[in-house]
């Protein structure tokens, strides 16, 4: 890339790592870490590396339990992503007994013929305002109705979960592995 490519993507970064920031300052995350990997090309990058650096937050926050994107998503990261965080979670001298799955609207449900089937819910009614708030504030990933990332989709999806589980809304999971010891 030219100066001029490189300086519009480095501004670009800076500008998704900040609403980033304000996001996870909504939602009252204590600790957030970027990586430079490339944006829709981790499939480029050796997953070996993408792997190293899963362990490397493993051994440095010593989870019980992980949160990962749904195998089937559509986006070529958050599949690249799950495979990581799957190996790196071999329950071998491994410390995290659970693995979740997440949807993410607009590459969950797009990727035919996959279909995300949740199997754990949380009951998110008191926290939808925030959740919804937070997005919000990622200027660079929120849309307009009817994408399934606005405001509007993402209380629906909240309600639809919600519905299932018995709660006015809820954030589903699809629990990959669950170890019991």
């Amino acid at each position: 890339p030219s100066q001029n490519e490189r300086k519009k993507i480095e501004k670009e970064i800076t500008i998704i790592r900040h609403n980033a920031k304000k996001a996870c300052d909504i939602l009252k995350v204590k600790s957030v870490t970027f990586f430079d990997f490339p944006d829709n090309e981790m499939d480029s990058v050796p997953l070996l590396k993408i792997i190293k650096t899963v362990e490397g937050l493993i051994t440095k926050f010593k989870p019980e339990r992980i949160y990962t994107n749904y195998y089937g998503d559509l986006n070529i990261d958050h599949r690249t992503v799950f495979n990581a965080t799957l190996t790196a979670c071999r329950p071998q001298n491994n410390q995290v007994k659970e693995i979740l799955c997440f949807e993410v609207p607009s590459s969950t449900e797009w990727n035919y013929p996959f279909r995300f089937n949740p199997n754990y819910f949380v009951n998110i009614t008191r926290q939808l305002s925030g959740k919804v708030r937070a997005m919000n504030s990622y200027k660079n990933e929120i849309r307009n109705f009817p994408h399934p990332r606005s405001s509007e989709s993402l209380k629906s999806i909240a309600k639809k979960w919600g519905s299932v589980s018995g709660n006015k809304a809820a954030e589903a999971f699809e629990i990959i592995r669950r170890i019991e010891y």
